[in-house]
């Protein structure tokens, strides 16, 4: 008893093993073959091909004609325990065929339609395929929720994932988010930039603890709080502070790490202020990269303040790079062996800023990343008369 019991596990576990619903059907015609031999087929309610067979598993040619295995799917469709259902039966021949519901907790998703070339069906035959339908129905209701809230979620990162605002025009700035998992569309990853006077760009990127949908909530806070904040034209290190102060007082809110740089091109030169957050990098003419040290303060959330400046100078020939630790971190590695294979990796001496981030992702397999990824890539560029015109 324990063997068979054993034997009929592991034929239950082999249907519906992912969230794909087609993948289920054909789970289950498989095994319905495997387990009484013949043709199997299912034949969904509401499907948009039609009424048709799908998933066929076997000779096509077995199968009964299409209607009367919609026939016997209405009458079937009734809610009933797999113990008790009566299948509906057809034959021609020596051809049998049986039609067991694809149903569960109420609900009808069709019929697994079996047919062979001998006997009839015995009832314990009839009653495995039902087992083995219904486990499928399962499934297949887990796989359709599964599909309607991806389908939400999906409107709400895309309602929460706005566009970073314009730079001046004496910067060229490109940026790029890949967030981890291919469900996701936005994370708690995030890049900004904002006009201040002068000629001035802020350029910002942060790192919102954990994924998904209540990691890009608080992005969300986090990038709001700092436009309106960066409205004051204060330096790096004050809008962290205040950007630390409206967290804090938020205990729901989830501690994030920042970084911002604030380019001045009419001095030439860039001044960071880091929230818990990896060092800039820069490009030199020759398309070599270094790393830029910045004091680190606490992450944002936490209430310490202590945020402090540094300078440097910075001009057209130079790529400033800003990026989460998504891009070069590796579960188990030191970070600052992280941070030399990007600093190991070289550019072109005239890339521009879509080919740096081009290259840095695919240097560093950003699309293989463990965590969410975002890279904003700056330069200055010589300005003309109309961009001089357009600073204030």
């Amino acid at each position: 008893m324990s063997s068979r019991l054993t034997a009929l596990r592991a034929t239950v576990a082999r249907i519906g093993t992912t969230l794909d619903e087609n993948a289920t059907c054909a789970e289950l015609t498989r095994e319905a073959v495997r387990q009484v031999g013949g043709t199997a087929a299912v034949l969904r309610v509401g499907s948009e091909t039609g009424a048709e067979y799908e998933a066929v598993d076997g000779d096509p040619e077995l199968l009964p004609d299409v209607q009367w295995a919609m026939a016997a799917t209405r009458g079937t469709s009734a809610p009933r325990e797999a113990a008790d259902t009566i299948p509906a039966e057809a034959s021609g021949g020596v051809r049998s065929a049986l039609c067991v519901p694809l149903a569960t907790d109420g609900r009808s998703y069709g019929g697994l339609v079996c047919a062979r070339d001998r006997a009839p069906f015995t009832p314990a035959e009839t009653g495995l395929l039902a087992l083995l339908a219904e486990r499928a129905a399962s499934h297949i209701r887990h796989a359709r929720e599964h599909e309607r809230v991806t389908g939400i979620v999906g409107k709400l990162q895309r309602a929460l994932l706005a566009e970073p605002g314009r730079p001046h025009p004496n910067l060229d700035v490109a940026i790029r988010y890949l967030p981890v998992g291919q469900s996701a569309l936005v994370g708690g990853d995030w890049c900004e930039t904002v006009r201040l006077h002068f000629g001035r760009t802020l350029l910002v990127v942060g790192d919102v603890m954990g994924h998904g949908l209540e990691a890009a909530v608080d992005m969300t806070a986090y990038r709001s709080s700092l436009r309106y904040i960066a409205s004051a034209d204060l330096p790096p290190h004050r809008v962290l502070r205040q950007l630390d102060d409206g967290a804090s007082a938020e205990p729901e809110r989830r501690p994030a790490t920042c970084l911002i740089a604030r380019v001045d091109p009419n001095r030439g030169q860039v001044t960071f202020a880091s929230a818990g957050h990896l060092p800039p990098a820069v490009i030199d003419a020759e398309g070599r990269t270094s790393l830029l040290p910045v004091p680190v303060g606490p992450p944002l959330g936490t209430g310490l303040g202590g945020y402090e400046p540094a300078t440097y100078r910075l001009d057209p020939t130079q790529t400033l790079v800003l990026f989460t630790d998504g891009l070069v971190e590796h579960r188990g590695e030191d970070i600052d062996h992280s941070l030399d294979r990007l600093a190991g990796v070289g550019f072109e001496a005239t890339a521009g800023v879509e080919d740096v981030i081009d290259t840095v992702l695919a240097r560093l397999d950003a699309r293989h990343a463990e965590d969410d990824v975002a890279v904003l890539a700056a330069q200055l560029h010589q300005r003309t008369e109309q961009d001089l015109d357009g600073q204030l």
